[in-house]
């Protein structure tokens, strides 16, 4: 368990930026206490201070996890965020995707969001830009990258994909053994 690199942290808040903007403050600096990141085995976890110095007496090859588990590095060194840091993004998110009750369990089963099961998008959303999709009834159900702006969604066909997919809850029933 150690901190991360200047590199590391460059990239890690890069991607972390694409979804809450300027929010990414709030996550460090948090009024019930100081809160970091330390890479362990090529993965990132969100930890209080108090929490890491308990675990300071562990030895590193002994220690599974430690905190929330963000995402983890890839060999190619990109930052992959993984759905255990869904908790974290979506309280601080900036743009929004509201996906019909239909389109939820396609969604959740790991597909694209279609024009077709899209409820409401929060406005002035980019091409490309980082998204938390939530059902109708406001729970966050991943997040992924709007493959078109807001005003382009206006004027798509039906079966045009809307939000590309990158992480859902599904993710813990399909992938439970390799979650940590």
């Amino acid at each position: 368990m150690r901190p991360l690199t200047e590199e590391e942290t460059r990239v890690m808040f890069e991607k972390i930026a694409k979804y809450i903007g300027e929010n990414l403050q709030l996550l460090v600096d948090r009024p019930d206490g100081t809160y970091c990141f330390r890479l362990h085995n090529d993965r990132v976890y969100y930890v209080s201070e108090k929490i890491l110095k308990l675990a300071a007496n562990i030895s590193g090859d002994k220690l599974m996890s430690l905190g929330t588990c963000f995402g983890k590095f890839t060999k190619t060194h990109k930052f992959r965020l993984h759905i255990t840091a869904l908790d974290y993004l979506a309280p601080y998110a900036k743009y929004k995707v509201w996906i019909k009750p239909g389109a939820e369990q396609s969604f959740l089963y790991g597909n694209h969001v279609l024009k077709s099961g899209l409820g409401r998008i929060t406005e002035n959303t980019s091409q490309y830009q980082g998204v938390v999709v939530y059902s109708m009834a406001d729970i966050p159900l991943g997040f992924g990258v709007a493959a078109k702006s807001t005003q382009d969604c206006r004027k798509v066909d039906p079966m045009a994909i809307v939000v590309f997919h990158q992480a859902d809850i599904g993710e813990y029933v399909r992938h439970e053994e390799t979650l940590t």
